[in-house]
């Protein structure tokens, strides 16, 4: 589908970030990062990862954690804002095997956003405009018509950004299906590999694992 051209879109990268609900979604994520990075050294201060409340969660997250992940990760490709980034992370510091809990999440992350595209897709503009402001959505449009498939990759990396609204825009669009899988599926695997690893390493240093 051909592409219009949209002066009020950004024209650079840069530009995208000058979007309030994008900065906002930024600000938020960067927050998130610095409490939870403190949260980490207080625990380790306190020798938190030997007391008998981790070692119980750790044996249920070992036990249950990846059938969880599954299912958290379909509800966080929806709009359902689950934190999968955080649960990825936190399940790979308690020990769960890296590669099977990557493939689940991609997997899973795919899923929710397939079903948001198929929502979309079926039930048109009236569903998408009830999950988003009708100015959320023309500014995502005008983006879309600016950067397509590259907009869709770069919120799939920055896992703060709301690339599941995103993806009921492919949907409303309807792009083609192979694209949408692949740029879902490939961008997010990336994020919940570097996860995975960051997550093996806090539980070696808070001697979880």
């Amino acid at each position: 589908m051909p592409k219009k051209e949209d002066n009020n879109a950004p024209k650079r990268f840069i530009d995208l970030f000058r979007i309030s609900w994008i900065r906002s979604s930024l600000i938020i994520g960067i927050i998130i990062i610095i409490v939870g990075v403190i949260i980490l050294f207080l625990l380790k201060h306190f020798n938190v990862g030997n007391s008998q409340l981790i070692l119980d969660a750790k044996i249920i997250v070992r036990e249950y954690g990846l059938v969880g992940i599954f299912f958290a990760t379909i509800l966080a490709g929806t709009i359902v804002p689950l934190g999968s980034p955080a649960l990825v992370t936190a399940a790979a510091a308690f020990g769960v095997e890296k590669i099977l809990l990557v493939l689940l999440a991609t997997t899973g992350f795919t899923i929710g956003m397939m079903i948001n595209y198929g929502l979309a897709y079926s039930l048109g503009r009236p569903y998408v405009m009830k999950k988003v402001t009708s100015e959320k959505f023309e500014e995502t449009t005008s983006l879309w018509n600016r950067w397509g498939w590259v907009l869709y990759v770069i919120f799939g990396l920055i896992f703060f950004l709301p690339v599941e609204l995103l993806s009921l825009i492919c949907g409303l669009l309807k792009t083609r299906l192979d694209y949408f899988l692949i740029l879902s599926f490939i961008p997010r695997l990336v994020v919940f590999t570097i996860l995975a690893y960051f997550g093996e390493h806090v539980g070696i240093w808070m001697g979880i694992v």
